[in-house]
C-alpha cells in the first residue's frame, strides 16, 4: 500500500504541473485567468462532492469551527489557482509554478510569527537561498528581460503566500471533519469568490466554447482528481518522500511550457529554479524528519 500510495501523491503532482499548462493554453487563447481559475475550483467541487457522497462519515459539517476553518482554506486556495494564472499569463508556466513552490517557506514565515515553529539558522539559511533563487529565476534585477513583469512576480509569489492561507486552514479544520467535507467548504468558497472577478460573458460563454474539453480537464486533473489521490496517499506516504515526489509539479510545469508553449527560459533562470527546488524540497524533508512538517495536501 505504501508504494501505491507514492504512486498516488506522484500522480497528483504530475496533474497539478499539466494543469498550468493546460491554463496556459487557455489564457493563450483568449480565456481571462479569473475565468479559467474559476472553472478549475468550480469542477474540481463537484469532483469532491462525489468523493463527500460516497463518503459521508465522519464529515463534521455540523461542525461551527469546521466550516470557519475550510473558508479560511476556501479563501487561500482561490487566491492560490487566480494569482498562479495571473503569474503564468504575465510571464511564463515555468516561472510561476516554481514561485508557487516557494510555499513552504511562507508556511515557516507565518509559523514564526504565530510561534508555533522556533527559528533555525539552518531554516534562515534555507530562505536566504530561496531568495536567491528568486532573483535569478525572475530576474528581477532586470525585469522584462526574461519575458516576466513585475505583476507575473508578484502574483506568482501571492500564490504562493495564498497557498500558505489553504494549508493552515486545512490544518486547523482537519480534526473537526473529514478531508473530502473540507474540499467541498473550501471549493464552494473559491467559487463564491472567483466568480466575481471573472468576465461575466466568458463566465456563460464557457459552457458551450469548443474549448469545454480543455476546461473539464483542468478541473478533473487541477482540482478534483488531483487532490483525492493526494490525500489518500498521504495516509501511507512518510512525509519526507511526499516532499520529494512533490517536485514532479514544478517540473512538469517547465517541462510542458518549454515543449507545449515554446517558452524559453535563460541560464541564471535555470540556475534559479533549480537553487529554489532544490533548498524548499531539503528544507522539507529536514523538517518532516523531525517531525510532521505543516505542509498539508498540494493545491498550485
Amino acid at each position: 500500500m505504501t508504494g501505491l500510495s507514492t504512486v498516488f501523491v506522484m500522480l497528483a503532482a504530475l496533474f497539478w504541473g499539466l494543469s498550468g499548462g493546460i491554463g496556459g493554453i487557455l489564457m493563450a487563447d483568449g480565456w481571462d485567468a479569473f475565468v479559467v481559475s474559476f472553472y478549475r475550483g468550480t469542477i474540481g467541487l463537484l469532483c469532491v462532492l462525489v468523493w463527500l457522497m460516497l463518503r459521508p462519515r465522519g464529515s463534521g459539517l455540523a461542525n461551527g469551527r469546521l466550516w470557519f476553518w475550510s473558508a479560511i482554506a476556501g479563501v487561500g486556495v482561490a487566491g492560490n489557482f487566480a494569482f498562479y494564472f495571473v503569474s503564468i499569463g504575465q510571464g511564463s508556466v515555468a516561472v510561476a509554478a516554481t514561485l508557487m513552490y516557494c510555499a513552504p517557506v511562507f508556511v515557516y514565515l507565518v509559523s514564526f510569527a504565530l510561534k508555533l515553529e522556533s527559528p533555525t539558522a539552518l531554516k534562515w539559511a534555507a530562505m536566504v537561498l530561496v531568495m536567491v533563487g528568486v532573483v535569478l529565476l525572475t530576474q528581477i534585477y532586470d525585469i522584462g528581460a526574461g519575458g516576466v513583469t513585475a505583476l507575473g512576480v508578484g502574483a506568482g509569489l501571492l500564490s504562493g503566500l495564498s497557498y500558505a492561507i489553504f494549508i493552515f486552514g486545512f490544518k486547523y479544520a482537519a480534526p473537526h471533519g473529514s478531508p473530502q467535507a473540507i474540499l467541498v467548504i473550501a471549493f464552494t468558497v473559491l467559487a463564491m469568490i472567483l466568480i466575481l472577478p471573472g468576465d461575466a460573458e466568458q463566465v456563460v460563454a464557457a459552457l458551450s466554447t469548443p474549448d469545454w474539453p480543455l476546461f473539464l480537464a483542468l478541473g478533473v486533473l487541477g482540482a478534483g482528481l488531483s487532490f483525492v489521490l493526494y490525500i489518500i496517499g498521504l495516509n501511507h506516504t512518510a512525509p519526507a518522500v511526499a516532499s520529494i515526489v512533490a517536485m514532479v509539479e514544478p517540473v512538469t510545469a517547465s517541462l510542458f511550457g518549454v515543449v507545449v508553449l515554446n517558452e524559453t527560459l535563460a541560464g541564471p533562470q535555470i540556475a534559479g529554479m533549480v537553487l529554489i527546488l532544490v533548498t524548499v524540497t531539503a528544507l522539507s524533508v529536514f523538517s518532516s524528519s523531525r517531525r510532521p512538517p505543516p505542509n498539508l495536501p498540494v493545491a498550485d
